[in-house]
């Protein structure tokens, strides 16, 4: 889908932002792009902590 865009479509899509948006929002526009990234990275991260349901293994004697 994406690989037929070339050179000049981004600089269309580009003007478009920034005619939506204005030059003085777009760092902040990128900013909480950023954030929203980072947080979604680390809730799809697989954690390694044990979970309230996880029960230690019983030894047997």
């Amino acid at each position: 889908m994406l690989s037929n865009l070339t050179g000049w479509h981004f600089i269309i899509i580009l003007f478009v932002v920034l005619l939506l948006f204005g030059a003085p929002k777009l760092p902040a526009l990128a900013r909480s792009m950023g954030q929203s990234m980072k947080i979604l990275k680390t809730e799809l991260a697989p954690t390694d902590a044990p979970t309230p349901d996880d029960k230690p293994p019983v030894r047997e004697l």
